[in-house]
């Protein structure tokens, strides 16, 4: 195929993973990306590329960007999904990636911050200029509500009320979350002194947060302030690190995991349970920290 037909069939595998597979806009885009480097890559016409083609591709690619084999897994996944499209359309009757495994990973231990370290970093930024006080309420929200960046950035004005948040989620599942005083006090004082000064003329505009043009905000923009505010702290983690360390924290405080998983928005417990492995990972340093002072103790 051609390299504009190629592009074509990009578009159109898009449009099937946004509209009928009506995957997470973030899972689009690393999808989208994969397929577009299989096709840079690649010199075989994808209606009769094989298994052992495509096999080498993935070896190959790790290989040149360094993958971890989490991640060549999920390009594999990408890959399997795209040739379902490609058989969906007609264009090859036969999966190449279908028959093809990668080896079950375990479950990543997410990071996560402590308490401490969360309150060090809200309380590093500066709020004496209007960015700086919409960043504080911005990451004050993600993380006492436990929100993907992606949501944050999604929030509407009218998704806010005194004492709750309506979130769109993965797979557009509305969700609805208590905010606390913290949370509440800092949004009331945004919507009524920050970002009117930000929208300005752009009285239409219905992004709860927006930048400096009073333009929604952007996932980038969120993720260039975060880590503004993080690296001088020496704090390594991501904008995601606080949800992480929202649900941590409520597991810690004795929440059970079935209204975590609510709040966080998890169709499956499973997700969930990953952040258990982070309360057993705690109890065996407390116990090793604790079983080898009771050794020192009885020599």
């Amino acid at each position: 195929m051609s390299k504009e037909t190629d592009g074509q069939l990009l578009e159109d595998y898009t449009d099937y993973l946004m509209l009928e597979r009506r995957l997470a806009k973030a899972t689009i885009f690393v999808y989208r990306q994969e397929i577009g480097f299989f096709f840079s890559a690649i010199a075989a016409d994808v209606s009769t590329i094989g298994s052992s083609e495509v096999e080498a591709y993935l070896v190959e690619s790790a290989r040149q960007r360094t993958l971890s084999a989490r991640t060549v897994s999920r390009n594999l996944c990408a890959l399997r999904s795209f040739f379902r499209f490609l058989q969906k359309e007609r264009i090859r009757e036969d999966n190449p990636v279908e028959l093809m495994t990668s080896t079950r990973l375990p479950p990543d231990v997410p990071t996560f911050f402590t308490v401490e370290e969360v309150d060090l970093l809200l309380s590093s930024i500066d709020e004496k200029d209007l960015l700086g006080r919409r960043d504080r309420t911005l990451f004050e929200l993600i993380y006492s509500c436990g929100l993907r960046i992606s949501e944050a950035c999604d929030l509407k004005v009218g998704d806010y009320s005194r004492d709750s948040l309506r979130v769109l989620g993965k797979r557009n599942k509305m969700r609805m979350i208590p905010v606390g005083e913290v949370a509440a006090s800092c949004l009331d004082s945004y919507l009524g002194e920050v970002r009117p000064l930000l929208v300005k003329a752009r009285s239409t505009e219905q992004a709860l947060f927006v930048g400096r043009r009073g333009r929604k905000l952007t996932r980038q923009a969120i993720f260039k302030r975060f880590q503004e505010y993080a690296r001088p702290l020496g704090l390594e983690g991501k904008v995601h690190t606080l949800r992480h360390s929202f649900a941590t924290h409520l597991l810690s405080g004795g929440a059970d995991l079935r209204s975590v998983q609510e709040l966080l928005g998890h169709s499956d417990i499973q997700t969930t349970q990953v952040y258990t492995h982070v309360q057993t990972e705690e109890l065996k340093r407390s116990y090793d920290a604790y079983h080898t002072l009771e050794e020192e103790n009885q020599k």
